[in-house]
């Protein structure tokens, strides 16, 4: 199911890409953690990608966007305008980490950030939630309290102006298959630092582009049927 462009605490963004459609449950879960935030005293969330109509292949090798089980909820916790749709195509959203990649950026982390990301850590059936190392070393220095939810709060590259959720297989979806869950712990351990370690590791030299997993019989067969919704 689709998304609305507009909702209680958020307004998704470049609606061109018909990227805005998933798993029921992840469209619910998406506009809870939405009404959350605006409930909390945060502005409007940007709703990035989530999955095409049919799922599948996405644009820009977003591979792990193809289940509908994915999304990308920006960082932004400025004010915001209503845009137009031609706004909501062009913008581009900074992000949160200093050139470098080894920290935050102090001049826009704020405690608007913990209380997001604590809020989608705390939503029903998140897998994980993937944002750039150096957002997961400010949380590990900064949170206190209760740290249980930093569990769910995974480093990746990139990923520094928006996290990315990704929700557990849907009960009645018996094609589905669960990834692992993340280890046990906070995250805040030596396998944090390794992230740091490369960016002092050579560079290697880039390979060819990544090829997307070949597609299962039942999806071929979804993507191959007549239109019902838009490609």
């Amino acid at each position: 199911m689709e998304l609305p462009a507009d909702g209680t605490g958020f307004q998704t963004i470049r609606a061109s890409r018909s990227a805005h459609w998933g798993a029921p449950a992840t469209i619910a879960t998406v506009r809870t953690l939405a009404a959350e935030a605006h409930q909390a005293g945060l502005p409007d969330l940007y709703i990035g990608d989530i999955s095409r109509p049919r799922g599948g292949p996405m644009p820009g090798g977003h591979f792990s966007h193809q289940l509908g089980l994915d999304a990308d909820i920006y960082l932004d916790v400025a004010p915001k305008p209503t845009l137009t749709p031609q706004q909501r195509d062009a913008i581009e959203v900074a992000g949160l980490v200093l050139p470098d990649q080894r920290n935050v950026d102090p001049g826009r982390w704020s405690p608007a950030h913990v209380t997001l990301l604590k809020l989608a850590a705390g939503l029903a059936n998140v897998d994980r939630i993937l944002v750039n190392f150096a957002i997961k070393r400010q949380l590990c220095d900064e949170v206190t309290g209760d740290r249980s939810w930093l569990h769910l709060i995974r480093p990746w590259w990139g990923h520094a102006a928006h996290m990315h959720i990704r929700f557990r297989c849907p009960v009645d979806q018996l094609d589905c298959v669960q990834a692992p869950p993340p280890p046990p712990g906070d995250g805040c351990d030596a396998t944090l630092q390794w992230w740091f370690d490369q960016l002092a590791a050579p560079a290697k030299p880039p390979g060819p582009p990544a090829k997307p997993p070949p597609l299962p019989p039942a999806c071929k067969a979804v993507m191959d049927a007549p239109a019902v919704f838009p490609r």
